[in-house]
């Protein structure tokens, strides 16, 4: 990836190490998203669904007009993990979601993610998740990574 391509808060350092996390913390990440976004993702992922990126064919369809990729608002999670909790340096290793509602170009998606347990002999720590749009979920599911410990550090 060239330099240009990177976003600037790519240089976040390490994030939390095992022994520093507990049950119950919590991170979150607001995104509005945008026909750019949908859009980009539909060519990054192949998924030309055209619910997703024509406007007549969506107006059809019970959403009566394009949504969101499933999958792009479900990155939002990867976003909490990866740059907030438990951050830099972990390690997805599973992911299950549920979509629950669509989102529509212009929502505002709030991914949250919160330590559910942690298993300190795999060092792994598994995240409840949900993307909101208006205090309501659009996506609900779980995760898992693994962290390094301090002293592996």
């Amino acid at each position: 990836m060239s330099d240009d391509a990177v976003p600037a808060e790519a240089a976040l350092g390490h994030g939390y190490y095992f022994e520093d996390l507990s049950p119950g913390m919590e991170a979150s990440y607001s995104k509005v998203i945008t026909a750019e976004d949908v859009d980009r993702f539909a060519v990054l992922s192949g998924d030309v669904n055209p619910v997703h990126v024509d406007e007549g064919f969506a107006a059809t369809t019970m959403f009566k007009k394009r949504i969101a990729h499933g999958f792009l608002t479900g990155a939002l999670i990867s976003t909490v993990l990866g740059t907030k909790l438990p951050g830099p340096g972990c390690i997805y290793l599973s992911q299950d979601m549920k979509f629950r509602a669509p989102v529509y170009l212009g929502d505002e998606v709030t991914a949250t993610v919160k330590i559910a347990s942690l298993d300190a002999a795999k060092s792994r720590v598994v995240l409840d998740c949900a993307c909101t749009v208006n205090g309501k979920p659009v996506i609900t599911g779980q995760a898992v990574v693994m962290v390094d410990r301090k002293e592996q550090a």
